[in-house]
């Protein structure tokens, strides 16, 4: 059965792309119990497309729904399929783990059925790389950037198309939070690139791949259907974020953690506090953000209007599967999950780690942003 659980969080009205600020709406659990979760997935009935996996982090879909997994620990990238075995398809050389290390983020190229490219993020001895391989030639890799310094916390790594093509990269401050707020650092920042790499034509800073700035630990990206970006971030002992990502905006780290009336920074939309979430991935299906919490071992659901008027988050699969690393949503309008209990803090159950499929029994719309949905645009390299 699901476990639905709304608890201490503070959320942020935004409207037409401005934060402000809400009280802090405070609700002990309410004890319901239903099967009927945000935008109708059936939380009680997973499929369990994947077993026996080891630290699974990024996750996406090639166009004939099958996914592909990038295994952290392993430095792999997995094929998986409902009712079929799971297929070894990579190997990514140069990975270096420890601590927070290791292959990373994936990402399926948004133009896949012409270019055939696979993305993925992983650190080695000492930086953040990005590179892309084909399936039908997987040992020929080609790093298309790096630069970011690795260390073993806060290297980020989720890496995300969206819908203007081009490829956003989520990097940690590498344990240094002056990073953060020094634009000539690669790191605590949300990277923009074009998908060879390079520096595209209108980002905030000339020249730089920087986004935005002012960031802790992003491994959360995700668009809603209005093409507005929303990121995760790891707070540090007070308050996990959500944040509403505007080209240049600052964040606000190391000055301020969560919500802050200094005009300088970008406020939060929402705020947990660190046991509730350590939030990872993120993916939006219909009007609701989705959000993998790692120690608060749940599935954060956030309402979020065609406006931009953020609702109160509520929680789904409260302890039910232990840490949860990404969530993605399938071509098949399917919400997949997948756990992280064998990444070295996490108490590793029979199977682990899984990837869970829910369903709705209806095709849902695709989401913004994946890989098979927008059209080829030549333009793009």
């Amino acid at each position: 059965m699901r476990l639905r659980a709304v608890i201490a969080v503070v959320t942020l009205a935004i409207s037409l792309g401005t934060a402000v600020s809400a009280e802090a709406a405070v609700r002990p659990p309410d004890g319901s119990v239903t099967a009927a979760g945000a935008e109708g997935f059936d939380f009680a009935q997973p499929e369990v497309v994947a077993t026996g996996l080891e630290a699974p982090w990024g996750l996406d879909f090639l166009p004939d729904g099958s996914a592909l997994v990038a295994q952290r620990n392993q430095g792999t990238v997995l094929r998986v399929r409902p009712g079929q075995p799971t297929a070894q398809v990579a190997r990514i050389a140069g990975v270096v783990g420890g601590g927070e290390g290791g292959l990373l983020g994936l990402a399926v190229s948004p133009r896949y059925r012409l270019d055939r490219w696979v993305y993925v993020c992983f650190t080695t001895a000492s930086d953040i790389r990005i590179a892309r391989f084909r399936l039908n030639a997987p040992q020929r890799q080609q790093v298309i950037f790096n630069g970011p310094v690795r260390a073993s916390i806060h290297n980020g790594g989720r890496i995300a198309f969206g819908p203007d093509g081009m490829l956003y990269v989520g990097v940690g401050d590498a344990g240094v939070p002056a990073n953060a707020q020094n634009l000539a650092s690669r790191n605590g920042k949300i990277l923009r690139i074009r998908p060879n790499g390079g520096v595209p034509a209108g980002n905030p800073f000339p020249g730089s791949p920087v986004f935005s700035y002012g960031h802790r630990n992003v491994q959360g990206l995700a668009w809603d259907a209005q093409g507005r970006l929303f990121a995760t971030e790891f707070g540090q002992a007070t308050w996990d974020e959500v944040n509403r990502i505007v080209p240049g905006g600052n964040y606000g780290w190391p000055v301020v953690e969560g919500p802050s009336n200094d005009p300088r920074f970008r406020a939060p939309v929402v705020v947990w506090p660190p046991a509730q979430a350590s939030p990872s991935g993120a993916a939006f299906a219909g009007g609701t953000l989705f959000v993998a919490a790692l120690r608060g071992a749940r599935l954060w659901t956030v309402p979020i209007s065609p406006a931009g008027t953020v609702g109160t988050p509520s929680a789904e699969l409260v302890g039910a599967y232990g840490r949860l690393r990404t969530v993605e949503v399938a071509p098949d309008g399917s919400l997949w999950v997948a756990t992280s209990n064998r990444d070295g803090n996490g108490t590793p159950r029979p199977q682990d780690d899984r990837v869970l499929r829910f369903t709705t029994g209806e095709r849902q719309p695709p989401p913004a942003g994946r890989a098979g949905f927008r059209p080829a645009d030549p333009a793009q390299p």
